[in-house]
């Protein structure tokens, strides 16, 4: 008789790489289902992240919720991955009696048998930093039908040190997977009908996995890639400008499954800024870098990252920020205001007025949403390439993503999972509309 399958729910905070994490985790979970609510779950996972502010006791809030579930359900198993689990550690289960199971980021592959320790009545924590990559412990993927995009972790951990990053002390030091493993990971996933990957790391293009006694850098690793037959898309993400050597640019223009679209935080455009942040690079070097991918990708669109009101920002760094804005010309950016993270360097230093730093965060986000709008409304009368992905909120549309990751509606009967040629007819607030070529 064959045994009912326990009901896993799986909260999910933060990055990709968190959502990566969280379906590895269903994976490595066998003998659970995974469904979409709390209620009657045999096991509740929050896979959290430490990155927005407030990030520990949003956690705490959101465990509070589910009191009632298990007051009324004692078998009930809940426990917290992730982050938030890697900087808290024992503390989660000192605030929070009723958490099983707290396991970090890099011990997920553990994951089997700390649930099995959970379910013996113990309290289950690991938080280390194990010698070996987790994913070459975790079983191989199962084969299911997926959608015609994923994700696809190839790289994790930073060894920059920003002054205001957690990353280094919850995700470790930089790692990257072998080269045979990443490509066997992609060939299953391209069985299974995905037809664009995105590579994620903490800081994916400091990759330097190993094949055959050599070390390989990113870019070798894309053209590897572009040989499976079926991936017809390639992009990666979260890029740092330190690290984008010459191979990478130039797979830029000569990749042709490389997406035209480039994910590459800067911060600031303040280099008294930039060097407290211990970014390792100056404004002036970052608008070269642009310019150069840019020479070998004409198209490309550039998104980044800012923070404003950094400890000791002024009115004339800010003013450095929103001129290299301009000189950019972001096709798409996040933007946020600097909040401290506990252990970090900067978490020692003085922070700027509350109200100065709003300011300025709304001054930097109406310049972005005009430079967005604006390379979107420069796209009508493109053709470009879009890979439906499901079905729109009118009847008969299809809803997908293009080269540069617009999103593109079309009235169109073509099924998810077909790349079609499409011209943009129209371009709205977060959207581009267009009709099949």
């Amino acid at each position: 008789m064959t045994e009912t399958p326990k009901k896993l729910y799986i909260k999910t905070y933060g990055c990709q790489m968190n959502v990566y994490d969280s379906e590895r985790m269903a994976e490595a979970l066998q003998g659970y289902e995974q469904v979409d609510s709390p209620e009657g779950a045999d096991m509740i996972l929050l896979n959290t992240c430490h990155i927005r502010e407030k990030a520990a006791e949003k956690v705490y809030s959101e465990l509070g919720r589910y009191k009632p579930l298990k007051a009324g359900n004692p078998d009930l198993k809940i426990g917290v991955a992730g982050c938030v689990a890697q900087a808290e550690g024992e503390e989660i289960m000192r605030r929070q009696p009723m958490v099983d199971l707290v396991v970090g980021p890099q011990s997920y592959h553990r994951l089997p048998e700390l649930e099995r320790q959970a379910r013996a009545g113990g309290k289950a924590l690991d938080t280390e930093f194990p010698e070996e990559l987790k994913f070459d412990h975790l079983p191989r993927r199962p084969k299911p039908k997926r959608g015609p995009t994923a994700f696809l972790t190839v790289q994790e951990g930073c060894d920059k040190f920003c002054a205001f990053c957690v990353v280094p002390y919850t995700r470790g030091a930089e790692a990257s997977r072998p080269v045979s493993r990443v490509l066997r990971e992609a060939e299953g996933l391209v069985e299974q009908g995905v037809r664009e990957i995105t590579l994620l790391g903490q800081n994916v293009n400091a990759y330097h996995g190993e094949e055959n006694g050599q070390s390989r850098g990113l870019a070798s690793l894309i053209r590897r890639l572009a040989e499976i037959d079926g991936l017809e898309r390639i992009r990666f993400t979260t890029s740092h400008p330190n690290d984008m050597d010459d191979d990478l640019i130039a797979a830029h223009g000569n990749c042709a499954k490389l997406m035209p679209y480039l994910h590459l935080p800067v911060q600031s455009g303040s280099d008294r800024i930039l060097k407290r942040m211990n970014r390792g690079h100056t404004a002036e070097e970052y608008i070269r870098l642009i310019e150069r991918i840019r020479a070998a990708r004409p198209d490309i669109l550039i998104s980044g990252d800012f923070i404003v009101g950094f400890p000791e920002e002024t009115e004339a760094d800010f003013r450095a920020t929103m001129e290299l804005v301009e000189a950019v010309k972001y096709g798409q950016c996040f933007s946020f205001k600097y909040s401290s993270r506990p252990g970090t360097p900067a978490a020692e230093r003085p922070l700027v007025d509350p109200e100065a730093a709003d300011d300025r965060l709304q001054r930097l986000q109406a310049l972005l949403t005009k430079q967005q709008r604006e390379a979107q409304d420069a796209m009508v009368g493109r053709e470009v390439g879009v890979l439906f992905e499901r079905a729109g909120r009118m009847d008969g549309q299809m809803v997908g993503k293009s080269d540069h990751l617009h999103a593109v509606h079309v009235q169109t009967d073509l099924p998810a999972g077909t790349l079609a040629r499409v011209l943009i007819s129209e371009s709205g607030p977060n959207s581009l509309g267009g009709v099949l070529v």
